[in-house]
């Protein structure tokens, strides 16, 4: 994101509607008046590759200019030089990557906050359960600031919530029932995301069902209603529209799922659980939130 932070909330109806939700669109823009002091890796790395190129650029300059200096000092700053390339040319080093990564976190999360380590090591007991996709994109406790001990994160190709079913999915079934009856979330947010693959293999599967997968095809098939019905009200739109639109479908899907599990649709029956979907586009940076309601409601703004 560039230009200057700033803070706004934008609220109003998607064109999309599905029967029995009511979608809320929240766009966010960055936040200026909070800052994290967690260091990201990424900035690291672009701030020592700027390093050592402009290091390089200094010493060759200086070679150029000064073709005076002693053939020690020159010899010396080609070994630098040559050095210093070698360094930069290093391959990747997974281990070394992770041990780097804990050191950090621990010196600047861990060490730093010993009464919410302590409390977490007594137990958890977060207010939400979310549904996310495993894109490497869009991991939320980075994009929604969740600390630790907040939210109760199952992630999986496209995001998608199975139906109640004992004979399968059982992984998802253990973490919802989990969720629900022991952990007593508050809130269940699935959340979809921009360019999702996941779901641009669902909207690419031949009509006659032929996969090309063992897996993948299989489990994005969950969200075939979500499919069928993008290409019936979408037909005139590009498939990447249709892509889109098919995102946040899915999750309305999803959403449609979780009421299969009797304890879940219990919960909200006794208003003890809410259920939210959510739009994560990470290419503008924008945010789409909506409720499970019963009566929909009039578009609310902010």
């Amino acid at each position: 994101l560039s230009g200057t932070p700033c803070a706004s909330f934008v609220v109003s109806l998607p064109s999309y509607r599905v029967k029995n939700f009511l979608p809320i669109l929240l766009q966010i823009s960055p936040v200026s008046h909070r800052k994290h002091t967690n260091n990201n890796s990424n900035k690291k790395e672009d701030m020592a590759a700027e390093s050592y190129d402009e290091t390089i650029a200094s010493l060759t300059k200086l070679l150029e200019e000064k073709a005076e200096l002693s053939s020690i000092a020159a010899i010396k700053i080609r070994e630098l030089t040559a050095e210093l390339k070698a360094t930069a040319e290093k391959p990747f080093n997974p281990n070394e990557r992770i041990r780097s990564g804990f050191v950090q976190f621990k010196t600047e999360k861990f060490e730093k906050n010993p009464d919410l380590y302590g409390e977490l090591a007594k137990g958890q007991s977060p207010k939400f359960m979310v549904f996310a996709c495993s894109d490497s994109r869009v991991c939320p406790s980075h994009i929604l600031d969740f600390q630790p001990g907040e939210a109760f994160v199952v992630r999986n190709i496209a995001n998608m919530v199975p139906p109640y079913d004992k004979s399968k999915y059982s992984g998802a079934g253990a973490a919802i029932e989990y969720a629900v009856l022991h952990l007593k979330v508050e809130n269940i947010v699935v959340i979809g995301h921009s360019c999702c693959g996941g779901i641009k293999g669902l909207m690419s599967i031949p009509d006659d069902g032929t996969t090309a997968s063992e897996f993948i095809e299989n489990w994005v098939q969950i969200c075939n209603p979500a499919k069928s019905k993008v290409k019936t009200e979408t037909s005139s739109l590009s498939f990447s529209e249709q892509c889109t639109n098919c995102e946040k479908e899915a999750v309305n899907v999803s959403i449609g799922n979780l009421l299969t599990y009797p304890f879940v649709r219990e919960a909200v029956v006794k208003k003890a659980l809410a259920l939210k979907g959510a739009h994560y586009n990470f290419v503008n940076g924008t945010f789409e939130l909506w409720d499970l309601n019963f009566n929909v409601l009039p578009s609310v703004t902010v």
